[in-house]
């Protein structure tokens, strides 16, 4: 990011970053609708993958599936389930090279205790 300050260019950080899209199968039905429980995993994986959580949202659907939002300062993350499939779409991009986006899907998966997990890693930007 860059901004000016009087005739002061500042670079705040690198335009470069990667980011993780999954698909995670054969987890438990109720684990996928706890909007909670969600929320906390979600967290709980960002912070031991090095990335800083500004804000979480969340919404549970009727009849069932649950979507997590994470607004991090590193870009964002989220979830997607569906309990009737046993099945959760997640995306997590991260800025920079701080915070490990894989490490945070990794940890998900064990959260969720899943036995399956399709994920792609995409680098983006300009890797200095």
């Amino acid at each position: 990011m860059t901004g000016v300050l009087g005739s002061v260019q500042e670079t705040v950080g690198s335009f470069t970053g990667q980011h993780v899209l999954a698909e995670m199968e054969g987890i438990d039905a109720a684990l996928l609708n706890d909007e909670a429980l969600l929320r906390d995993i979600l967290t709980t994986a960002l912070d031991q993958a090095g990335a800083t959580v500004l804000d979480v949202t969340s919404k549970r659907f009727e009849p069932q599936g649950v979507t997590v939002l994470a607004l991090l300062s590193e870009s964002h993350a989220s979830l997607h389930t569906y309990p009737e499939i046993g099945s959760v779409f997640v995306d997590v991009f991260t800025c920079g090279h701080r915070a490990k986006p894989e490490v945070a899907v990794r940890l998900l998966a064990e959260a969720l205790r899943t036995p399956v997990v399709h994920a792609k890693t995409i680098r983006r930007g300009k890797d200095d």
